[in-house]
């Protein structure tokens, strides 16, 4: 969310929701974090991100709800 913003515009979570699938452990070796921003309204944005193992395997999956927070007079 935060990289799809100008400077001065700001954003807080609405809603969070995370769903932990497996444990992570020194044996699940290396993880990755993927995100991206489902949609960008003018005053909300929605946000999924999910965490995978080296073999792609679903490790942690969460979305947020996004509020856009613009100084006054800014549209």
């Amino acid at each position: 969310m935060h990289t799809l913003l100008p400077a001065g515009v700001g954003y807080t979570s609405v809603d969070l929701s995370i769903k932990f699938l497996r444990p992570v452990t020194l044996e699940t070796g290396r993880i990755r974090a993927e995100a991206r921003v489902i949609n960008a309204g003018s005053r909300t944005a929605l946000a999924e991100a999910r965490l995978v193992d080296g073999r792609g395997k679903l490790l942690a999956y969460a979305t947020s709800t996004c509020m856009i927070l613009r100084p006054e007079g800014r549209a």
